[in-house]
């Protein structure tokens, strides 16, 4: 079964780049064109089948039975200096693909079942020797089935998660350090985890809430060829620096939050707040990755045969600058920490501008639409030498077939 599930993900990803970009760190700010059309809405507003993994409480609008289809373009621009110029990273368009479906038993169960891409993060320097030659690739996909129960207008869901993770992280360093090429290959693994989901509506009122487990990958030998050679410099260079990294788990983290919406004469306007918790993620608590606080809001204007959407979602960089002058808890040094963040791992986007729309071709099909404009982020750190910058921006095109029955 592993088997079988590990080839149809990798056929699937092997439609897109080599690498993938989100948008809120390394998880993207929403989940199907509905949600990305509103700011990536979806806590506290229900998007029908494509709700199941954004609070699984919220499927339970779907009349009968609905399936959505789709996948979203992600092109991101990403550049790094380190003092010897400027490069684009070449890791610039790749394909997310995206298919929920929910059902209604009876009024008081529905079920469905999805895959989803939930995210990623990489870059592509392999041609450019100031930069490393660093490629970095993490790749998330997620199959899950929503089960939900609902009554009194309450209802509380659960979605049990299977997630398919690769990453792969390459450099050859022979220019700076000394350290020469390194690299394992790419690792994959098989983890399970569960979103679980409550809502509450009345009178055009929706209240909801989410939580989302962590869930441990295992990318065998990865991690420990990267890091161990920093981490022998770390040691010759800080009094409490490590000369050994061992840890091959990169976790996707935990995430809560809650989130109301409010509809009216074909107006829908939704707020929500999720926490996304990397500080205690395996693997990027290492990194001195920080914690976000998500704001996001939305706004639809909805009728039979149409709907307009707009959005904005904030959060502060998963990644700040840590101090040169000594080093972290495992014994990184903070500017090797900086430079390894800024350029192998640039979760450094906060700001996100959507639009969106629907059109009903009838009852029964239709056709959503969204884009996404990540605001530039131009960061600036210390490598402990000289300065390390990085500026990142991201469009982001999704669409979405959605068939009634």
């Amino acid at each position: 079964m592993k088997r079988t599930i590990k080839l149809a993900v990798v056929a699937a990803l092997a439609l897109g780049a080599t690498s993938a970009f989100a948008t809120n760190g390394a998880t993207m700010i929403g989940y199907g064109a509905k949600s990305f059309g509103m700011g990536g809405t979806g806590i506290g507003v229900s998007h029908g089948a494509e709700s199941a993994l954004a609070n699984p409480a919220l499927i339970t609008t779907v009349a009968g039975s609905e399936v959505s289809f789709g996948g979203t373009v992600f092109m991101p621009s990403v550049s790094n200096d380190m003092g010897y110029g400027e490069t684009d990273s070449d890791s610039d368009m790749f394909m997310i693909p995206s298919v929920s479906l929910a059902t209604k038993v009876n009024d008081n169960f529905y079920w469905g079942i999805g895959m989803w891409g939930t995210g990623g993060l990489g870059v592509d320097y392999r041609n450019d020797a100031d930069k490393m030659y660093m490629v970095t690739a993490l790749q998330l996909m997620q199959f899950g089935v929503p089960l939900v129960y609902t009554a009194n207008n309450f209802a509380i869901g659960v979605t049990p998660i299977v997630q398919y993770g690769s990453l792969d992280i390459q450099y050859d360093d022979s220019m700076a350090f000394g350290i020469g090429s390194t690299g394992s290959g790419v690792a994959q693994d098989l983890q399970i985890g569960y979103s679980l989901g409550l809502a509450y509506n009345t009178n055009g009122l929706t209240l909801g809430a989410v939580y989302k487990s962590e869930i441990k990958m295992d990318y065998k030998d990865v991690l420990p060829t990267a890091m161990s050679p920093f981490m022998d410099l770390s040691d010759d260079m800080m009094p409490n620096g490590s000369a050994s990294y061992t840890n091959s788990d990169l976790s996707s983290p935990a995430e809560y939050g809650i989130g109301v919406s409010y509809k009216t004469a074909g107006h829908t306007l939704a707020i929500d707040y999720k926490n996304i918790a990397w500080e205690d993620a395996e693997g990027y608590k290492d990194f001195d990755w920080q914690d976000q606080d998500v704001i996001a809001v939305g706004y639809e204007y909805a009728t039979s045969g149409w709907a307009v959407r707009a959005g904005y979602q904030f959060a502060s960089s998963a990644v700040e600058a840590q101090s040169t002058a000594g080093a972290n808890s495992i014994g990184l040094a903070g500017g090797f920490s900086n430079m390894l963040n800024l350029l192998g791992f640039p979760g450094t986007a906060e700001s996100h501008v959507t639009v969106g729309g629907t059109y009903a071709f009838n009852e029964k099909l239709s056709l959503d639409l969204a884009y996404v404009h990540t605001l530039e982020a131009d960061d600036t750190m210390s490598n402990g030498m000289g300065d390390v910058r990085t500026k990142h921006s991201e469009d982001a095109y999704s669409f979405q077939v959605n068939f009634a029955f």
